[in-house]
């Protein structure tokens, strides 16, 4: 059975909320205490209490991601396959991104299902 992988998702260094993958997908929701803020990381994903749930990557995190050339390089010296897009996604955005989200990996909930 494969690994599940999870990762925090800052906005400004805050706590904004938890992404997953899931059995069939990937799985998204707001801290509690984000959401009292009313404030969303995109229009994609609104705020809500509620999770999001999709079959592939949200296309937020996706906007995220290295393209091309440097997506190449950047699987090179982090040993993750280039069409791992969870993989890659966790290994380049907890350092110095544009804009105000990061995503860091969350070892302490990295379980099956």
């Amino acid at each position: 059975m494969k690994k599940l992988r999870h990762a925090k998702v800052y906005y400004k260094d805050e706590l904004a909320g938890i992404l997953k993958e899931i059995e069939d997908g990937y799985f998204f929701q707001y801290d509690k205490g984000f959401v009292k803020k009313n404030i969303s990381i995109s229009v994609s994903l609104p705020v809500q209490e509620e999770p999001f749930e999709s079959e592939k990557l949200f296309s937020f995190f996706k906007g995220l991601l290295p393209e091309g050339w440097y997506l190449n390089i950047v699987s090179k010296t982090q040993h993750v396959d280039s069409r791992d897009l969870f993989g890659i996604l966790l290994s380049t955005t907890n350092v110095d991104t544009i804009g105000a989200v990061t995503v860091q990996k969350d070892d302490r909930g990295n379980e099956n299902g």
